[in-house]
């Protein structure tokens, strides 16, 4: 599908969104910093189920926002950005699977990534990491997942010396119904240092998803914004949505 009709059939799509209220407000989609973005670009969302958000996997074609890129934030951010920069050609795709741990990433990676061949790779994973270690007696670590998760994106960088890359913190949002907070708390932290830490050493935009999830909840309450403490709603998927397109920003900020 050339370029005009890809674009065409998204603003057909996105008037579906806007009617089901999944746009976000133009006002939000505004940034203050200055940025010179390329005209063309592959932009790659990989995860677990927050990035999967219920999307068709048989779809596996750039720009299918009505089937191949869920109803989470990588569908609203990646669809925000295209009303953003209208003039691109910009190719978005969503290879998020619910379930995930990092090992499962790194199993399918060739097809998911590598084959994309993407310029900008962001990451949300880790929330299965440590919650199978509580449900589905996986046995696996904070080291594991620290370990793996380098050793993946090392691996990326290599074969893809110009990728940029988004890494999102894993979050959990205590009081949620699926919760425990003294089985996640304070074990789950370690995971989320190691994925600041591993967004250091990668030189990747971090987002901080707790801070934002915490400073959220706090105005709304849980339910609002992620009514199990995982799984986001839909303003929760704006949320992070809001957040990501800051870090996509940044990462071509002047």
């Amino acid at each position: 599908m050339s370029i005009s009709a890809s674009r065409r059939s998204f603003f057909k799509q996105g008037a579906v969104l806007s009617a089901a209220g999944m746009m976000l407000p133009a006002c939000q989609a505004k940034s203050p910093k200055k940025v010179n973005v390329p005209d063309q670009l592959r932009i790659l969302f990989q995860g677990d189920s927050i990035t999967d958000a219920n999307r068709d996997r048989s779809s596996i074609k750039s720009n299918d926002f009505l089937k191949g890129m869920g109803n989470g934030y990588a569908l609203l951010a990646a669809s925000n950005l295209w009303i953003d920069h209208p003039t691109t050609d910009w190719h978005y795709y969503n290879r998020g699977v619910s379930g995930d741990k990092v090992f499962q990433l790194a199993d399918r990676w060739e097809a998911d990534c590598f084959d994309i061949q993407p310029d900008v790779l962001s990451v949300h994973i880790g929330v299965n990491d440590f919650w199978h270690t509580l449900t589905n007696d996986y046995k696996g670590t904070v080291e594991t997942y620290e370990k793996d998760f380098l050793k993946l994106l090392e691996k990326t960088q290599s074969k893809l010396p110009k990728l940029k890359f988004i890494i999102g913190e894993p979050f959990v949002v205590l009081g949620g119904t699926s919760i425990d907070t003294e089985e996640w708390i304070p074990a789950f932290r370690d995971y989320q240092r190691a994925a600041a830490d591993i967004a250091k050493k990668m030189g990747a935009t971090f987002i901080p998803y707790q801070q934002i999830y915490d400073t959220a909840v706090a105005d709304q309450g849980v339910a609002y914004w992620c009514p199990d403490g995982v799984h986001p709603s839909l303003a929760g998927s704006a949320l992070m949505a809001k957040a990501w397109m800051d870090a996509f920003r940044e990462l071509y900020s002047n």
